[in-house]
């Protein structure tokens, strides 16, 4: 079946969605992933955006950005930032999220504000500017601390997925087993990491994400050679079924411009 990596990716991410769900994502593939889900199997899924575009579906394909129109044509009401993030987020209602990762470690927490490669922020005992800057966590880390549950959708590469990140943008486990419930955060950490290789999964106890399953291209010994720590595999991986025609089908009645078709 012809499919790309992203378009598998994204139904590997909307497949942890379930009907009824409250859940909120940004533009791109997390959206993709979101609105897919809705379409195929979880057709009372709310979906707001973390600009306070509430209880809509794209219109003409996928929006450039949280509030531009072919995602807000049809909402069932528009409020802002602060009651989406401050509000809903914060106070544990929602059930379900997508969140993005530009370095991640093998507790799930996310660093999306600069690379320092090998450095600290603080190495020189003050903050020391990183070599490369990044964007910044957006609402991803109010989704990290406040969200029931959350999916992690990043590149499988190396230099992504490290050891230790270089900086906590959105914390998942932090250091393992019950560091969260330290910080009495709201929500309960991230339930998947959907990569373009794979899913990873935390240990019950330990928190540290294992190998679940790989996709059909793929293998566990990619997968391994792309991850900047001993990946642990789990005793039951397995292969991630291929999209069936049906969820093709549905996948780019979402993406109808193809913008996020990539090989």
């Amino acid at each position: 079946m012809d499919y790309t990596r992203q378009e598998m990716m994204a139904i590997a991410t909307g497949r942890e969605f379930s009907d009824g769900e409250l859940a909120i994502f940004g533009v791109g593939l997390s959206m993709l992933a979101g609105f897919w889900a809705q379409k195929n199997h979880a057709p009372n899924l709310i979906a707001f955006t973390e600009g306070g575009v509430f209880g809509s579906t794209p219109v003409g394909g996928l929006p450039w950005g949280i509030e531009d129109n072919r995602i807000s044509a049809n909402a069932t009401s528009f409020t802002n930032a602060i009651d989406a993030l401050g509000c809903l987020v914060a106070s544990g209602r929602v059930d379900n999220a997508v969140i993005g990762a530009a370095q991640i470690d093998k507790f799930g927490n996310v660093n999306t504000t600069g690379i320092w490669s090998g450095e600290t922020p603080w190495s020189a005992g003050r903050y020391v500017l990183p070599k490369v800057r990044l964007n910044g966590s957006g609402g991803a880390n109010e989704i990290s601390v406040g969200a029931k549950k959350y999916v992690i959708m990043v590149t499988h590469e190396k230099k992504r997925f490290a050891d230790k990140v270089d900086y906590i943008s959105s914390p998942g486990y932090l250091n393992g087993g019950n560091d969260r419930e330290k910080h009495n955060f709201v929500g309960g950490g991230p339930a998947a990491i959907v990569t373009t290789l794979g899913i990873l999964r935390p240990d019950p106890v330990t928190k540290e994400f294992i190998l679940d399953s790989y996709f059909p291209f793929s293998s566990i010994e990619e997968i391994k050679e792309n991850t900047g720590w001993d990946l642990k595999i789990s005793p039951d991986v397995k292969v991630v079924p291929e999209p069936t025609e049906l969820e093709l089908a549905n996948l780019r009645e979402i993406d109808v411009t193809g913008s996020l078709r990539k090989k």
